[in-house]
C-alpha cells in the first residue's frame, strides 16, 4: 500500500512539473526607444514550497560545454516525463540528460531546482546559469519548468529548453515567460583557493 501510494506521489509530481508549452517568439524586456534594457525583470511568484538548498557540483565542466552539448539537442521532440534523446524529452528530463552527460548529478523534477546553486538577478545572469519558472499555472507558487540560459545580450536573455509545442527550442522572455518566472540560479560558481 505503502509502495503505491509513494509511486502515485511520485507520477503526480512528475505529470506536474513540466506543464509549460508555449513558444516564445518576441522579447519585451527591452525599450523599444533606444533598444536599452528596460526594467530588469522581477519575479511575482510566491513560492509555496519548501525546497531545500542544493549544491551541484559541476567539476571542471564549463558552462559552454553544457551549452554546445544542450545545442545539440534542438529540435528533439518534447515528451513527458522523457528523458531519452530518442524519444524525448521534457524539460527537467532535458537538463537531467545534457547535465548527466558530463556527469554532473541533478535533480529528475524541476521544482527540486528551487534553491539549487546562488540566486542571481535576471539582468546579471550568465550563459550557464538555469532559469526557472512556473508551469502553466502562474499563480502554483512552484518551479514547473526550467530552461539554461544560452546568453544575456543587456537584458535579452535567451534559453535552451523543452516546450511541449516544439520540443528543444531557445526562446526569449516573451510576456508569457515573465508572468511566470521565479528565479535564475547560478550553478556553474567558480572554485576560490
Amino acid at each position: 500500500m505503502k509502495s503505491s501510494l509513494l509511486i502515485s506521489c511520485c507520477l503526480t509530481l512528475i505529470l506536474f512539473s513540466c506543464s509549460v508549452s508555449k513558444k516564445s517568439t518576441s522579447v519585451v524586456s527591452k525599450d523599444a526607444k533606444n533598444n536599452e534594457p528596460a526594467q530588469p525583470i522581477t519575479s511575482t511568484v510566491v513560492i509555496k514550497k519548501s525546497v531545500p538548498e542544493l549544491d551541484i557540483n559541476t567539476k571542471k565542466i564549463s558552462a559552454a560545454d553544457i551549452i554546445a552539448f544542450a545545442k545539440l539537442q534542438l529540435g528533439i521532440p518534447y515528451l513527458y516525463g522523457g528523458t531519452d534523446r530518442k524519444k524525448g524529452f521534457d524539460c527537467s528530463g532535458f537538463i537531467n540528460y545534457v547535465f548527466n552527460h558530463f556527469g554532473i548529478s541533478v535533480p529528475r523534477i524541476s521544482y527540486q531546482f528551487t534553491n539549487a546553486g546562488v540566486n542571481i538577478p535576471i539582468e546579471y545572469s550568465k550563459p550557464g546559469d538555469l532559469i526557472l519558472f512556473t508551469g502553466s499555472n502562474a499563480r502554483s507558487g512552484i518551479v514547473g519548468h526550467m530552461g539554461i540560459i544560452t546568453e544575456n545580450n543587456k537584458g535579452d536573455v535567451k534559453f535552451i529548453h523543452a516546450s511541449t509545442s516544439s520540443g528543444i527550442i531557445i526562446s526569449g522572455m516573451s510576456s508569457y515567460f515573465i508572468l511566470r518566472f521565479v528565479k535564475v540560479n547560478r550553478v556553474f560558481i567558480p572554485l576560490t583557493r
